[in-house]
């Protein structure tokens, strides 16, 4: 892959990112939270934003395919971080590779381990929302 497919393919994952970004934030102030912190009772579900209205935030009713989409959403979240962060390692990369050409850490080796860092960190919390999102729903 050339320099400037690559730089074009990293800007496109980070635009794309920010827009989930942008949708989510959109989405969470038009139906006053997410169902992340919501709660399903008695067939009813809920979001709940913080912040909204009340600085403990505020629960409101919604439909279930509301509550599905906005917990999906949700999820969605964390991989965007990935989808983000990632390529502005890729994009800064030879700046720190040129940094830390000597010493005991090289750059290489520290762009490999915020890689993985943020591969991680990113891949466990998108696991653990995606078990709490089926756990929630297989108990209702």
């Amino acid at each position: 892959m050339t320099r400037r497919a690559r730089t074009r393919l990293c800007i496109t994952l980070i635009l794309l990112g920010l827009a989930n970004f942008l949708s989510y934030t959109v989405v969470y102030a038009y139906i006053k939270g997410d169902a992340a912190n919501g709660r399903i009772e008695d067939g009813r579900y809920y979001v709940r934003g913080h912040f909204i209205r009340l600085g403990e935030g505020q629960e409101r009713e919604v439909s279930r395919w509301v509550w599905i989409y906005s917990y999906a959403h949700s999820i969605s979240i964390w991989p965007s971080v990935a989808c983000i962060l990632l390529p502005m390692l890729v994009l800064a990369r030879p700046l720190i590779i040129a940094t830390y050409s000597e010493g005991i850490l090289r750059g290489t080796t520290l762009v490999g381990v915020i890689a993985t860092l943020i591969a991680v960190v990113t891949g466990l919390l998108t696991a653990f929302f995606s078990i709490d999102f089926i756990r929630t729903l297989s108990h209702n």
